[in-house]
């Protein structure tokens, strides 16, 4: 049960015992009804208090749940940033290491090819026929 509903409760409970009190009191009529109306304007405007506190409540609650959601979504914004540049890092990682092979291999067959032109040439020299 939510507490603006206990408040609302308990607040007629009391207006309605302090009702049957001022009427089952012994006094005139006119002071009776002058004493309820007061009554009646004390509850209504401690009803009004009671009412604005709540809403307050609730708007300081509003606040707050606002303000850790803003939080988390910074959070996440942040989180998803740190995968982003982790995937370039592994990204750029893998670039330099296709880079590198391919270097690598480019230098094999560089030292390949450079290997059979001298081989090549002995041969044309020499004449031999060429093997392996």
């Amino acid at each position: 049960m939510n507490t603006g509903k206990v408040l609302l409760g308990v607040l007629a409970g009391v207006a309605a015992g302090a009702m049957l009190g001022i009427l089952f009191a012994p006094a005139k009529g006119t002071v009776t009804r002058k004493k309820i109306s007061k009554k009646g304007e004390d509850y209504a405007d401690e009803l009004k208090e009671k009412f604005n506190e709540f809403i307050e409540s609730l708007s300081e609650k509003s606040e707050e749940v606002m303000d850790e959601v803003s939080d988390t979504r910074k959070k996440i914004s942040k989180k998803g940033e740190d995968y982003v540049d982790a995937l370039k890092e592994k990204f750029n990682e893998f670039l330099s290491s296709i880079s590198e092979k391919s270097e690598e291999a480019k230098n094999e067959v560089s030292d390949f090819v450079d290997q059979r032109k001298t081989k090549l040439e002995e041969a044309k020299k020499g004449g031999k026929t060429i093997t392996g």
